[in-house]
């Protein structure tokens, strides 16, 4: 796989966010052609020539050492996540067909599900692609739309994009769309050769307009911890605060735990949850058990 069309577009689509200004470069007037920094003054404030920047920036991350990678993630004033990208691209550059990583996985081990149970919170586990991959029983109930969807595995890209029942269940409706997108363009420069994440960005991209140009602007992020603001069907609006912990046993996989504000509007709505969650639950067992008799 080359990915040097990857590495062009990213790396000019970073220098055109960053200007003069900004990186304390003195203008002398007259019209510039470019929005952000022209090739030559990346190279000057990286340290290296001309012709070896636009090397690079023509997709040629092959053999470029770190303390080069350093120097221009330094000039283009890249945030912790854009230079764990250009990283990731140079790696893939390096690696060429002769190394896979394994896809992220789509089960948890026992011991994960027991974590996840004994959690009082809204808990789940999540893949780089963005699939639930196990949650416990009020993070399934937090996540009742996407459950509901008919569509396996249970995908919350896929559920933004393509299911009409994501625009009442996400509030805060384009912050999302920008983070799921920024998500799975980082995964897919850490893991080029996964095939199902590379089929779900082509269906992405294919059904939605939406998608496709959030997906051309090759910004990406990192999920470790933030705000989400949800309407759930039954209990009404939540504001929760996330953290996202890796699991170095299980390399993909992330857990999420959610919470409320004490004694705060959602918390009293993930009460509410819990209680509606756990009488489902019920109703399940006794179903369960008269069909069994």
């Amino acid at each position: 796989m080359d990915n040097r069309s990857e590495v062009r577009e990213f790396l000019v689509s970073r220098r055109g966010k960053v200007t003069p200004e900004q990186a304390g470069l003195v203008t002398h007037g007259g019209r510039r052609r470019v929005s952000g920094l022209r090739r030559g003054e990346v190279a000057e404030l990286a340290g290296v020539s001309v012709e070896y920047y636009t090397q690079l920036e023509r997709g040629s991350l092959r053999g470029a050492s770190e303390s080069v990678l350093d120097a221009v993630a330094r000039a283009l004033q890249l945030d912790e996540a854009e230079r764990a990208h250009l990283f990731d691209l140079a790696r893939a550059a390096n690696a060429g067909g002769a190394v896979r990583r394994r896809p992220a996985a789509r089960r948890v081990r026992p011991g994960i599900q027991q974590i996840l149970d004994g959690q009082l919170s809204p808990a789940w586990v999540g893949n780089g692609r963005g699939d639930i991959v196990a949650a416990n029983r009020l993070g399934r109930a937090l996540l009742a739309p996407l459950f509901d969807d008919p569509a396996r595995p249970v995908n919350q890209a896929r559920f933004r994009f393509l299911n009409p029942r994501a625009v009442d269940f996400y509030r805060d409706w384009d912050g999302t769309a920008r983070d799921i997108v920024a998500v799975l363009r980082a995964e897919a420069g850490k893991n080029p050769y996964d095939k199902a994440l590379t089929g779900l960005i082509g269906e992405l991209c294919t059904r939605s307009e939406e998608f496709r140009t959030l997906w051309a602007a090759h910004d990406v992020r990192l999920h470790r911890s933030g705000t989400k603001r949800l309407h759930h069907p039954v209990v009404g609006d939540l504001d929760l605060s996330y953290e996202g912990l890796e699991l170095p046993s299980d390399p993909g996989l992330m857990l999420f735990i959610f919470t409320a504000e004490p004694r705060s509007r959602s918390q009293e709505a993930l009460d509410l949850l819990a209680s509606w969650a756990a009488t489902l639950a019920q109703q399940e067992q006794d179903e369960q058990e008269q069909r069994q008799s």
